[in-house]
């Protein structure tokens, strides 16, 4: 299974032995923002049809040193989020922030010659979704009105770094869209949106997340 084939690396050390049992692999370097969660969502379809591949996590805040040492075993310019594929031990591909695409991602893995499967360390899934369903909760009760909501939400997700399964990030992403280029339009519309069928959205976001949360649970 893909959450099996995701570890996090905490320290130099455990990137030392990741880079020696996994000579061709990915190193995901996670930010402190939503970008993080939908890069990580692009990389996760990429890893779903190669089973040869293992993937790397740093969180960059708490594990700098290890963030470090891939910088220096690879000669690559620290960025968070950043992806980094190896094919038997060397980098051949990398990519940063917004530049994090489906299509850059198809050309990397593309570099990367197709192995055996990996056999995977256990891994543990799922994720922490109570704060989102708190807010569409309120907001489909009434406690909360559209501008109330789309500020809480929006901002809620632009800062969310969380490492999320595609199927969440999907779930998530659906009421707003790309919530960068939701806020600037917002700013600049003056709060004139066509906010309309924002509460269908809402009501099929929350749908899909309970579902998520029980298969989770």
């Amino acid at each position: 299974m893909l959450k099996d084939r995701i570890v996090l690396l905490n320290s130099p050390e455990a990137v030392e032995a990741f880079f020696e049992r996994y000579p061709s692999s990915v190193i995901f370097k996670a930010g402190t923002c939503h970008k993080t969660m939908q890069g990580f969502g692009f990389v996760q379809e990429q890893l779903e049809g190669r089973e040869d591949l293992m993937c790397g996590v740093i969180r960059v805040v708490e594990a700098r040193a290890a963030s470090n040492l891939v910088a220096e075993r690879t000669g690559i310019q620290h960025e968070s989020p950043q992806v980094i594929l190896f094919d038997a031990d060397k980098p051949v591909f990398a990519v940063d922030n917004w530049d994090i695409t489906p299509e850059a991602l198809t050309e990397g893995f593309g570099r990367v010659a197709v192995g055996e499967p990996v056999v995977a360390p256990s891994a543990k899934s799922g994720s922490d979704l109570r704060p989102y369903l708190d807010v569409l909760e309120r907001y489909l009760a009434g406690s909360m009105d559209d501008s109330d909501f789309e500020h809480t939400y929006t901002y809620m997700f632009r800062g969310d770094s969380t490492l999320r399964p595609g199927d969440e990030v999907e779930a998530l992403n659906s009421i707003f869209g790309d919530v960068d280029q939701h806020i600037n339009m917002h700013l600049m519309m003056a709060g004139k949106a066509d906010n309309s069928k924002l509460r269908q959205r809402a009501q099929a976001a929350y749908d899909r997340l309970r579902e998520i949360a029980g298969a989770t649970a």
